[in-house]
């Protein structure tokens, strides 16, 4: 005969283990939290892999260790080097994201997919962008002057 102390414990970690499963099932709506950075982006497809970008960031300067971009998947490893926190944005036609922000000597990655053209990367922390620390990278064929110029068509 079974005893109802041992039929209660055994109902509650099924149901739990349910429960669990459930909220596993439906996580993750999206890659932004609630404060507006990113959270892990989801792994890679198979047969895609993301080209590998150095942020250093000190007070008050980004250096990137790559200068050339195209279009796809980039991986930046933002390293605080300075005194002061410090966090990565990169903001343009694929969107916004941002990393977490760093405490001196941390470093994070944040990984985002680059369409073609200009981006703004700079530390979205307080007044850190107006004290220098901004750059931009253009990916995919630099503007030529025939395509920044206006001319008339005579009617089209």
């Amino acid at each position: 005969m079974t005893t109802p102390h041992t039929r209660r414990p055994l109902l509650l970690g099924v149901a739990a283990g349910g429960l669990i499963a459930l909220l596993a099932a439906c996580g993750g709506g999206g890659n932004s939290d609630s404060n507006g950075g990113t959270t892990t982006p989801p792994p890679p497809k198979a047969g895609t892999s993301a080209t590998q970008v150095t942020a250093q960031l000190t007070d008050f300067h980004i250096q990137l260790s790559t200068q050339k971009y195209q279009p796809g998947r980039y991986t930046f490893t933002a390293e605080n080097k300075g005194k002061h926190e410090h966090a990565l944005e990169v903001e343009g036609p694929g969107g916004e994201n941002r990393s977490k922000t760093l405490q001196p000597g941390q470093s994070t990655t944040l990984t985002v997919t680059l369409k073609s053209g200009s981006y703004d990367v700079y530390c979205p922390v307080d007044g850190h962008k107006d004290l220098g620390m901004k750059t931009k990278i253009t990916v995919g064929a630099a503007p030529t002057s025939s395509d920044t110029s206006t001319s008339s068509n005579n009617g089209y």
